[in-house]
């Protein structure tokens, strides 16, 4: 039987996907498959994934027509999957050696649907630790829990896929596919239904992924119209969070971070094409009269002044009939 799945997208990453199969190989198991996925590469990716088909024990090699985006592929991961638990790894990110044996014993031991961990994020030459934004570690608890508060950083607010484990059944619930499509923030509406949806969770103490920033490829890096998926992505966040039991509490949360994210994107909107940067403006604006208002409303007078009045101007500007909806 197969205990671990890992499933790894890849899409034009000749230059990191040797150091990340490397790395896997040092995690190799008799009892793990690595599903590495080719999002229609162009670039020598291809050949490298046909390589470690043959020396990476465990790995099937699958391969899109067309390219889908990173929620696509990871989503043709988890169909594939035979494990009892799965994880994830991007192309061009790396492990630590006989991290995966380790944070399988975690989530076995712990006997809980998911575990979120810690992660080194490397920017060049530098390296800094980032934690889990929740104190309590190896203790099992409801992740709905731990969702608020509204105006600090929680755990919804660490979306990265990679930085945990899931057991298979989330999959049989429904609950661990992303959303065809998303370009971008594909992990943000995830994590949200994670948190609802999932009954047991614990945080681990352990730094083994290594996640590389500012590569030239990156989505995060590039100012084209796919950045505007967020859009999409928290739309889904605010209608599924809309319909849960405790919406009152939780949508709170969820605009704000909403919030925060638009007039991010704003204050850095020089780095988008001109036409992607009037459009965001455009569904941004859209975006927030979407949003419950009188939760838009709280949600602006607890935000420091700057980004306060950037949201307020944008909310008063004139949108669309083809926009809003």
């Amino acid at each position: 039987m197969v205990k671990l799945s890992v499933i790894v997208p890849f899409f034009n990453v000749q230059t990191y996907a040797p150091d990340t199969l490397k790395s896997l190989r040092a995690n190799a198991r008799q009892d793990f498959e690595f599903i590495l996925v080719d999002d229609c590469s162009t670039d020598e990716t291809p050949e490298i994934l046909d390589r470690a088909a043959r020396d990476l024990p465990g790995a099937v090699v699958v391969r899109h027509e067309q390219n889908g985006g990173l929620a696509t592929a990871r989503n043709t991961g988890i169909d594939a999957a035979r494990g009892e638990y799965l994880t994830f790894l991007d192309g061009d990110d790396w492990l630590a050696p006989g991290y995966y044996e380790q944070l399988l014993a975690s989530i076995e031991d712990l006997g809980c649907d998911f575990v979120r961990t810690d992660h080194v994020q490397c920017t060049a030459r530098a390296r800094s630790v980032h934690r889990v934004p929740h104190g309590r570690r190896g203790v099992v608890m409801r992740p709905r829990d731990v969702i608020l508060p509204a105006d600090r950083s929680t755990s919804v607010d660490y979306a990265y896929a990679w930085a945990g484990m899931y057991h298979r059944r989330l999959v049989d619930d429904g609950v661990l596919h992303f959303r065809h499509g998303l370009r971008t923030a594909e992990d943000r509406p995830w994590i949200w239904r994670l948190h609802r949806q999932a009954e047991s969770f614990a945080v681990v103490g352990l730094t083994g992924v290594f996640y590389r920033r500012g590569v030239a490829s990156s989505l995060t890096q590039i100012g084209d119209v796919r950045q505007l998926d967020f859009i999409r992505a928290f739309d889904q966040v605010i209608d599924e969070t809309s319909e849960d039991p405790d919406a009152d509490r939780l949508l709170p949360k969820a605009v704000r971070t909403y919030c925060a994210i638009i007039s991010h994107h704003l204050g850095s909107i020089e780095r988008f094409e001109p036409p992607v940067a009037r459009k965001l403006r455009s569904m941004s604006a859209a975006a927030l009269k979407r949003m419950p208002q009188d939760v838009l409303q709280d949600a602006l007078d607890s935000m420091d002044i700057q980004r306060a009045s950037r949201l307020r101007r944008l909310r008063r500007r004139p949108v669309g009939a083809e926009v809003a909806a």
